[in-house]
């Protein structure tokens, strides 16, 4: 499952930028995952955001 999480990183985010320092590439990071946990659907968790699935646990 991680191996999964880290190939997504590197084809959504990582690859698609030319970071020009390493604060860069943090805060392009940092909003990346933001928009995974809290926008983007994942077809696991029947089309929820992880903060959805998260929220209904709680």
């Amino acid at each position: 499952m991680v191996e999964r999480l880290i190939r997504t990183v590197k084809e959504q985010c990582i690859w698609l930028h030319n970071f020009a320092s390493l604060d860069d590439a943090r805060q392009a990071l940092a909003i990346w995952f933001q928009y995974y946990n809290e926008e983007r659907p994942h077809q696991a968790l029947k089309m929820q955001t992880p903060r959805q699935v998260y929220k209904l646990a709680a």
